[in-house]
């Protein structure tokens, strides 16, 4: 694929997910997913190179996963596989929401990066289930200082544990993090009864440069030093909401890549931004995730397509 941009280098490290989708009457229908994977795939199909350092056994559903990652140019590493490619069972009702049931191992091991990327993106399962999360967080903390970094808890309540404990492990890696981004579910799992919006100033207290929260139909907003930033949701007919999350946070990433504010040389204009070119990030942001929910399962758009969502907006 050709890459229009000649910006920063992404990693994305995290978990590949078989989403083996079923719906009432209907033979089951097996997608390459998971929240890491996603953002990797997506990031990939808007023109940026991403590598994706992830796990996958020697199965059909690994080469299922590898297959379409590499359909859109992500390089995708992988420990020798010691175990089944995770699965998640994706049942969706009747306005297309999704709830997932897993069948997951993480137990990725320490690599060295052969060249430092100007940015990392983690986050979900693999930042919080041992232990593999040692291993991400190790890494994502040796990669700060020359890369941005991003994260996405992408809260699994039946994968969490502890809720305390959850707590103390996603609040460890916004404190890693200058770009985090969430759903307003995730923060009610995470903070029953606390507003989004009060959620995402604690966490900006704690390190990052801006604070995202994904509300469905009622769009986002973002929480900066200079205040907050909202934006609507772009209308648009559902078909499912899998992938929807993820697609948000490409589209952030890539907005953010396009201005220059990746990477250790971009950091300390990400922590200046006006609410202006924030709204830009977020309509870029609901725009991908408006395609996303047009169509079946984790199908992110390519640079076409965002823009033609963005002409929309």
């Amino acid at each position: 694929m050709s890459r229009e941009l000649d910006g920063p280098d992404l990693l994305v490290i995290g978990e590949s997910v078989a989403d083996i989708v079923r719906l009432p009457g209907a033979a089951d229908q097996v997608h390459p997913g998971g929240s890491p994977a996603n953002v990797a795939y997506g990031l990939s199909r808007l023109g940026h190179g991403v590598t994706l350092r992830t796990q996958l056994g020697a199965d059909a559903n690994g080469r299922l996963i590898r297959e379409h990652l590499e359909s859109a140019g992500v390089a995708v590493r992988t420990d020798a596989p010691a175990a089944p490619t995770p699965s998640a069972a994706v049942t969706l009702d009747a306005a297309g929401r999704a709830t997932y049931t897993f069948e997951i191992t993480w137990t990725l091991g320490p690599a060295a990066e052969e060249r430092p990327p100007r940015h990392v993106h983690t986050g979900s399962i693999a930042a919080v289930m041992a232990p593999g999360s040692a291993t991400v967080l190790d890494a994502v903390g040796a990669l700060r200082s020359a890369a941005t970094v991003s994260y996405d808890p992408n809260v699994r309540p039946e994968l969490m544990g502890d809720h305390a404990e959850a707590v103390r492990r996603v609040e460890r890696c916004v404190a890693l993090s200058d770009v985090v981004k969430a759903s307003d579910e995730d923060l009610e799992w995470l903070y029953p009864g606390d507003s989004p919006r009060t959620v995402a100033g604690r966490w900006l207290g704690r390190g990052p440069a801006m604070v995202l929260v994904t509300r469905g139909g009622d769009g986002a907003l973002a929480v900066i030093p200079d205040g907050q930033v909202t934006v609507a949701a772009l209308p648009t007919e559902v078909v499912d909401t899998v992938g929807a999350g993820d697609a948000f946070m490409s589209g952030t990433l890539h907005a953010l890549a396009r201005r220059g504010l990746l990477g250790a040389d971009g950091r300390a204009r990400l922590y200046t931004l006006d609410r202006d070119t924030v709204a830009d990030v977020l309509r870029h942001a609901v725009a991908a995730a408006a395609v996303t929910v047009s169509r079946a399962g984790a199908n992110p758009p390519d640079r076409r397509e965002l823009t033609e969502a963005l002409a929309r907006t």
